[in-house]
């Protein structure tokens, strides 16, 4: 099912998952990359601390996915699409993310079916609050 949700509310929603997450990016290849990263608050919104070849992916692909996994069985996972933006620190690699859009999904039946986009509970973020 998809509800939506004010975008504002996207804030509270990653607060309250931590800062562990997957980075999916595409490689040259066109073959999907999934790493776990540590995601982290900034002025900016969210950015991601990740390796060389995320980086390099998102520098040529920079539409990518975040994956905040659910935390229980009856729990909802967070997706994330976004806008990166590659930044080389002397530490290694950072994504900055422009969130794009974001939803609630779990894998049970939609309450309405009718209603839902995917036939999953699903439950849509406005996104205005992480930029």
């Amino acid at each position: 099912m998809s509800v939506p949700v004010a975008l504002r509310n996207l804030d509270a929603v990653v607060a309250e998952r931590g800062a562990a997450a997957y980075v999916l990016t595409v490689s040259d290849r066109g073959a999907p990359h999934v790493v776990h990263a540590e995601i982290v608050r900034s002025a900016e919104g969210l950015v991601a601390v990740v390796g060389q070849g995320t980086a390099q992916n998102a520098g040529a692909r920079p539409h990518v996915s975040v994956l905040y996994p659910s935390r229980r069985s009856d729990d909802y996972s967070l997706i994330v699409d976004a806008i990166a933006t590659v930044t080389a620190t002397t530490d290694g690699f950072r994504l900055r993310l422009a969130p794009t859009r974001a939803v609630l999904h779990r894998p049970v039946p939609a309450p309405d079916p009718a209603a839902s986009g995917c036939g999953s509970d699903c439950v849509p973020l406005s996104l205005r609050a992480i930029r």
